[in-house]
Formats: C-alpha cells, sequence, structure tokens
C-alpha cells in the first residue's frame, strides 16, 4: 500500500526514549531515537553516511553519537562533527534528522518535509498525561498491513467474536452504529450506544458493576495515525440523558503506526477515572488489555498471510458496519496521494 507522508506519527512511548539508542522503522524508514542531555528527543536517519552501520547499534557521547563501526560522530541535528584519521570534514557528511515532538506522553515523529511539520496538527489524547487519569499502556508489533488495523478497530462488531470474556458480548454486535465523516479534517467518528446490557468481564472486575449496563462506544480516527474510544458504562438505567457523570469512563487510546508494507506498531493505552488508586485494577486491566490486542495481532497476522495469497482481482464484501471502515480507507487514500499541485505556468 502507499502511505499517507507529510504526516504526524507516534514513533515511540516518551518513557521507551532515553539516553539509549532506540531503533524504529517508520513508513519505510529506518529511525533512531534517544534524549539529550537536557531531555529533548531527537530522531536521526539510523544509518551512518560512511558505510551504513545502524547509529540504534552505536554510543552517545554526551549528546553526539558516535558510529559504533568507524567512530563517525555526529550532532544531535545530525551534522557530522568528527571523522576517523583526518580533521577535514566532508561536505556530505550529514545524517537526516527527523521533526520530533513529545506530547500526551507519546513521541511524535515527522515523516515528510521537514518544513511542512506542524506540531498544532498533531491530535491529542490528554488523558495519558493528566494525573487526574490512571494509564496503563503497552505496544505490539503486528506482522500485517496497517490498515487491516485501521478496519479492527473501526468496527467493533468483533469483539463480540473475537473478545468473548473479556471485552465483547452479544449486543455489542447487534446493536447498529451511526457514523460521521468530516472529510477536510481526515476524521471518522462511530459511534453505538446499548442500553440494558450484559457487562463484559473486562468491565465488571474493574469497576466492580454487578447486573446490566448502560455501555456508549464513541470512536474518533484521526487519520492516519490517532484513534481514540471513549467509552463509557453505568449501572443500567443511572444515567441522565446529557449527564454522564455517573458512569465510570474509559479513554481507549492507539496510536497505529505503519513500520513496513506488511508490519505495523500497535502502541495501546488505557485511560480511567475510576478506582485510581487500586493497582490490582491496574493490573487486571494491563492483562486483559494485552490479551485483547494479541488476540487482535493474532487475527490480523492471520489475515496477512491469506491476503498474501488470494487470487488477482479478489473483491470482498462489505456490509452497513464497515461505514467508518470504509470511509477511513478513503481518507487515507487521499492523504496517501498528497496535495493537488497546480504547475506555475497555469497559476499565472
Amino acid at each position: 500500500m502507499e502511505f499517507a507522508r507529510d504526516q504526524w506519527y507516534v514513533g515511540a512511548f516518551a518513557h521507551e526514549v532515553g539516553r539509549e539508542m532506540l531503533a524504529r522503522t517508520v513508513l519505510g524508514e529506518p529511525i533512531v531515537l534517544y534524549r539529550t542531555g537536557d531531555g529533548r528527543p531527537i530522531g536521526l536517519a539510523d544509518r551512518c553516511v560512511h558505510r551504513r552501520f545502524p547509529l540504534s547499534a552505536s554510543r552517545l557521547d554526551g549528546d553526539n553519537v558516535v558510529c559504533g563501526y568507524h567512530g563517525f560522530t555526529y550532532d544531535s541535528g545530525g551534522t557530522c562533527v568528527a571523522v576517523p584519521g583526518q580533521q577535514r570534514i566532508p561536505r556530505a557528511a550529514k545524517v537526516p534528522g527527523y521533526p520530533v515532538v513529545e506530547q500526551d506522553s507519546f513521541v511524535w515523529v515527522w515523516i515528510g518535509e521537514p518544513e511542512l511539520a506542524d506540531p498544532a496538527d498533531i491530535p491529542r489524547a490528554p488523558w495519558l498525561d493528566d494525573p487526574a487519569w490512571t494509564v496503563v499502556r503497552g505496544m505490539a508489533p503486528l506482522s500485517a498491513r496497517y490498515d487491516l488495523l485501521v478496519d479492527n478497530l473501526l468496527d467493533l462488531s468483533h469483539e463480540t467474536y473475537l473478545h468473548g470474556g473479556y471485552i465483547g458480548t452479544p449486543e455489542v454486535a447487534a446493536t447498529p452504529t451511526t457514523t460521521s465523516v468530516d472529510e477536510e479534517a481526515g476524521v471518522v467518528r462511530v459511534s453505538r450506544r446499548m442500553s440494558d446490557v450484559e457487562c463484559p468481564a473486562f468491565y465488571a472486575r474493574s469497576t466492580g458493576i454487578q447486573g446490566n449496563i448502560d455501555r456508549w462506544q464513541d470512536i474518533e480516527y484521526h487519520a492516519p495515525c490517532l484513534y481514540l474510544l471513549h467509552s463509557r458504562i453505568a449501572p443500567a438505567g443511572i444515567v441522565v440523558e446529557g449527564d454522564d457523570s455517573a458512569a465510570s469512563h474509559a479513554e481507549i487510546v492507539y496510536a497505529i503506526t505503519p513500520s513496513t508494507a506488511t508490519t505495523t506498531y500497535d502502541f495501546w493505552a488505557v485511560a480511567r477515572d475510576f478506582a485510581r488508586d487500586d493497582s490490582s485494577v491496574s493490573d487486571f486491566l494491563a492483562d486483559n488489555q494485552q490479551a485483547v490486542v494479541m488476540q487482535d495481532v493474532v487475527a490480523l497476522n492471520l489475515l496477512e498471510t491469506v491476503i498474501a495469497t488470494e487470487p488477482e482481482g479478489y473483491r470482498e464484501l462489505s456490509i452497513d458496519i464497515d461505514t467508518g471502515g470504509l470511509a477511513a480507507r478513503r481518507i487515507l487514500k487521499r492523504l496517501a496521494a498528497g496535495p493537488v499541485r497546480v504547475p506555475a505556468a497555469v497559476q499565472g
């Protein structure tokens, strides 16, 4: 597939980036991430200009990266400041740098023309860095293409079948959704309202609610990278229309980052406003969310093998529940095509 460039993608959680070199591949581009002594995150191309040795397998000297093969040394902007055996530094001795922003516990990397990078364009997930919320998080790599995970997350009816015993109940698949699309902003919203339904184990154990619940699932997908699920549950019948303060809230976040054409980073986090100081609830949610994510990983990795062997011209079937996913595909295709550029002669 073609990827959307000139976009922000999550390269790592903030806690992953430190004074050790971290290797990530985003949209097929090998990147090394690290922090300067004052804590600033840095992203450089993960390849020495001399003999291509990965800088992620090298070391830091202060804020400079010293190649572990021949000692070429680069400052945090990627400019070579020392070469072995000579005083003269070749003009071409520079490693490309990437605009990097730390926000909402993520380290975002701009893939595209650096001069187009605007941090104001990064979508927000403020709960992940807010002391009023308790967060568990993790990352799972997929051996499957990125758009399969986008499809998966925009159609939560699969919870009934793939995640039964964790987050899925029969009512999820049985309940219709409403979908809205902001094509210009690249945002897809899918909502599902369930009244007086079974409480899945994921929430029964973590909230202590017994009996049936009212349940809301409100999805926002901000193409190309960030997925937000605003999940709310409450004992059936106690929430007044327009006021959900009696509900328990979970903000479930996925940063979906393409690594290569058939591999993906699945960064996930669950922020909650209930049982905030209960470490046993944190442990339970971390274990269960990881189990749910790995069920998706197994399914999507299997789906990738099917796609690789399917006959040319095969066409899949789509139904009403695919409305959000199809809208996301359309937006991603437009973003991958890039802006329409009018030749100067025509403009004049």
